[in-house]
């Protein structure tokens, strides 16, 4: 269990920096990986951050940045500096290949989002796109590997076919976890969390069923030992 505590992320989704700080807490040594987004984010969370970057813990900062190139890149260039381990970009060419320059010989891992979980089929035609949902994220991953990007946000029902595209190196990380039996919440394609190993995932990001629950540290060790079995 303890070689799935790097791939296990534990998604922050919660409102305040207080409530985030004793879910650290209650989960101790058992989670050494976050992931902190929008929410928290903009509640002091950025900051917060930083401070569990400092204390050892390794951080996936999911901002999903698109912009213009020169901001993307001053953007990147600055959470370098916060010492975060992974940054999540929307997976179009001209934004990966400018994020890559700007991290260019720092340790973050830049991970390009293929198609969001919560989209199915109809999402994607109403959003624009050509493609299904699986046709684009392999799209996307074949550009995001042509770009230099360190890995993949997919859903975990992709990551077989990911990984193939890929090959063994780059991270593929799936959000969208739940274990047998627990609400889907407003994700539509989840996977359980042996499944996602067996598929190809190397990190699996967990917010609700952990953080829902109300033994979380049993939660996190459940999900790891089902992780590590797989």
């Amino acid at each position: 269990m303890n070689d799935m505590r790097d791939r296990l992320i534990v998604g922050l989704d919660i409102p305040t920096v207080a409530e985030a700080e004793k879910v650290v807490k209650e989960l101790g040594d058992t989670v050494s990986f976050y992931k902190i987004g929008y929410q928290l984010a903009f509640a002091g969370g950025l900051e917060f951050a930083r401070d569990l970057a400092a204390d050892g813990k390794k951080i996936f900062l999911d901002m999903k940045l698109l912009d213009i190139d020169n901001t993307v890149a001053k953007g990147v260039e600055n959470i370098v500096k916060m010492g975060m381990t992974m940054l999540t970009l929307h997976a179009y060419p001209k934004t990966m290949r400018a994020a890559v320059e700007a991290a260019k010989g720092s340790d973050l891992c830049l991970l390009a989002v293929t198609v969001l979980t919560s989209m199915d089929e109809q999402d994607v035609i109403d959003a624009g796109y050509e493609y299904d949902p699986h046709t684009l994220v392999l799209r996307r991953a074949e550009q995001a590997l042509s770009a230099g990007m360190g890995g993949i946000v997919c859903s975990a029902e992709e990551a077989s076919a990911v990984r193939k595209v890929v090959g063994p190196d780059m991270a593929v990380v799936t959000p969208g976890i739940r274990p047998a039996g627990a609400d889907r919440g407003d994700q539509k394609r989840v996977v359980t969390p042996a499944d996602a190993i067996r598929n190809g995932s190397s990190h699996l990001v967990v917010a609700r069923p952990i953080i829902g629950a109300v033994d979380r540290r049993a939660a996190a060790q459940a999900i790891l030992a089902e992780m590590a079995a797989a």
